[in-house]
């Protein structure tokens, strides 16, 4: 028998921690600044965000009897927990909830622990005064990914689009051989269609802008009735409305024990619809590259294939079609999902709402890959040139069209133009020498004759340069 084999190194012993996953291992320097909202660790500074402002606001507008505003200085003490957040703070928070089995309970009792020191812990039982954990984590998950989009997630995407844009403008005139189901097709230009991209980008761009962020500070079952049975006096939605719209979100006046969560599933939905379109434009330009149109230029020091050394391959094309795949999944689960909940409330958010910055990753980590693909691009334009020269049966199109308006205008011979175009060019290449020859025989009027001879495929390309300009619009 052979010898056993010697015992293995724990990994999920080794420090400092190796990651389970891509986003925070491989790829951690793409991703890395959605940790500043996305996290665990941001998720628990948000939480004490917003109990030290619910503090401050209930004190500041005299909510309570017996509650004075706090000076200038306790309130500065009171927000520097948040600032000095820290992986002390995280360590700290682990050791409460441990005991406390309740992350929300977790930064309630870590706030408490410091009212000593600013000589405020009279109001210890002020901290969390009539929330449930969900006022505290809706509005959490609402700040967090808030600053999630805003910071990290579309600067990314702007960035994206205005280097498509930009490739559009200096493309804009290049002639391209179009493919409608594949088959050569009427000509464009490369930049007009990336022009097309650069379009549908941005108008999803546009509505991910105009997101409400929702929130709500209304009690266990949406009611208020804690806050009125403890302080009937007060106008306890005035205090909430003020709140919540303090905090830069849109208060949400109607709730169960959870805010309901809509505005998420609508931000995923667009977000889900950009990384498609996103998709799309992969696999067009990964196609693109296939044929030749575009050549890539070799990273210095880098392998393209283990064994074929001439290869140069567009991983970034394939490693962002992945990605978005991925965080189309998380995003369309999170959005058909989150909508839903049992009665007044049940937990399934909870662990859902978890992988929101998994979600955002796996975008950030597509849109960096396609702007590094794209940085490495160059137009082959004898290529592109010798396509559209090889294909001149494309000008049936404007053949038949200038015999159908000669025949209005009441040019004799102009029958049959589309059938006498397809007889000629459906399923035969036609030169340039063919097709001038058809055109001379049609007895066209010398000036529709004059402008066909002239027509090449690389000049069919209607006013696909000035269409550029939508962009800038």
């Amino acid at each position: 028998m052979a010898e056993s084999a010697a015992p293995r190194v724990p990994l999920a012993s080794v420090t400092p921690a190796i990651a389970l996953g891509p986003l925070d291992g491989r790829y951690r320097g793409a991703t890395a600044p959605l940790v500043d909202y996305l996290s665990e660790a941001a998720l628990n500074r948000d939480r004490t965000h917003v109990e030290v402002e619910w503090l401050i606001h209930l004190t500041s507008n005299s909510v309570l009897p017996g509650a004075s505003p706090l000076s200038a200085e306790q309130q500065g003490q009171l927000r520097d927990i948040v600032s000095g957040f820290d992986g002390d703070s995280v360590a700290e928070l682990a050791e409460i909830e441990k005991v406390t089995v309740h992350d929300v309970k977790a930064v309630e009792y870590y706030i408490g622990r410091r009212l000593a020191a600013i000589g405020i812990e009279n109001l210890t039982s002020l901290v969390h005064f009539g929330c449930t954990s969900e006022d505290v984590n809706n509005l959490s998950y609402a700040l967090g990914v808030k600053g999630a989009v805003e910071n990290v997630w579309m600067p990314a995407a702007r960035n994206l689009v205005e280097r498509i844009t930009a490739m559009a403008e200096e493309t804009r005139a290049v002639p391209m051989l179009s493919r409608t189901h594949g088959q050569p097709a009427t000509p464009t230009t490369l930049g007009k269609e990336l022009a097309v991209t650069a379009h549908r980008l941005t108008r999803q761009l546009n509505r991910i802008e105009k997101t409400d962020y929702l929130g709500k500070i209304n009690g266990a079952t949406g009611t208020y009735a804690a806050h009125y049975a403890s302080v009937p006096t007060a106008d306890w939605e005035q205090v909430a409305r003020s709140f919540v719209e303090g905090l830069g979100l849109t208060w949400n006046p109607l709730t169960t024990q959870i805010e309901s969560h809509d505005w998420q599933a609508e931000l995923y939905a667009d977000m889900a619809r950009f990384n498609r379109i996103l998709h799309n434009f992969c696999t067009d330009v990964w196609s693109y590259i296939s044929i030749g149109y575009f050549k890539q230029v070799p990273v210095a020091g880098a392998t393209g294939s283990s064994t074929m050394p001439h290869k140069v391959n567009p991983i970034r094309f394939e490693n962002a079609e992945a990605n978005l795949e991925i965080s189309n999944g998380l995003l369309d689960t999170l959005a058909s999902t989150l909508v839903t909940s049992r009665w007044q409330r049940d937990l399934t958010d909870s662990s859902s709402q978890r992988n929101i910055g998994v979600a955002f990753g796996h975008s950030v980590l597509a849109i960096s890959n396609v702007v590094k693909g794209l940085e490495r691009l160059d137009v082959a334009g004898d290529v592109l040139a010798a396509d559209l020269d090889t294909n001149w049966e494309v000008l049936g199109e404007a053949i038949q069209m200038v015999m159908r308006a000669e025949a209005i205008a009441g040019a004799p011979g102009m029958e049959n133009p589309y059938e006498r175009l397809k007889e000629l060019t459906r399923g035969h290449r036609v030169d340039a020498a063919r097709m001038r020859e058809f055109v001379s025989g049609l007895g066209l009027p010398a000036d529709a004759e004059a402008r066909l001879q002239d027509l090449t495929p690389g000049t069919y390309i209607g006013i696909a340069d000035s269409l550029v300009d939508h962009l800038r619009k």
